[in-house]
């Protein structure tokens, strides 16, 4: 760092992506439990529709989370400075990686739709 370079805000960024991925992972795997093991029909005895559509919405939830944290990254990787940025980092690695988990999340949405 003493040529002025100071990856940390970006490092920080990418912190941050991947706190919010663990969330929307989280959310997502819930709402498929919810979905999948009728838990919210189990609990209160309701029709098992409820649980199917909770657990979809939960899945979904958890999809925005992940899509919304990508763009958010992505936005603001675009605003530093060149010597903010780690020298010899694709920075694009995480946004490509965020993108598949929202898509395959989106996906399992739809696939707990349809079953």
């Amino acid at each position: 760092m003493a040529d002025g370079s100071d990856p940390r805000v970006f490092f920080a960024a990418e912190r941050t992506l991947l706190a919010w991925l663990r969330t929307g992972l989280t959310v997502a795997g819930l709402g498929f439990l919810v979905s999948r093991l009728s838990l919210f029909h189990l609990a209160t005895g309701n029709a098992p529709g409820g649980s199917t559509g909770l657990g979809v919405g939960l899945v979904v939830l958890g999809a925005v989370m992940m899509g919304g944290a990508t763009i958010q990254h992505a936005r603001f990787c675009r605003g530093l400075a060149a010597f903010e940025r780690a020298p010899g980092y694709w920075s694009g690695f995480a946004v490509w990686v965020s993108a598949a988990l929202t898509a395959i999340s989106l996906g399992l949405a739809v696939y707990l739709v349809i079953a």
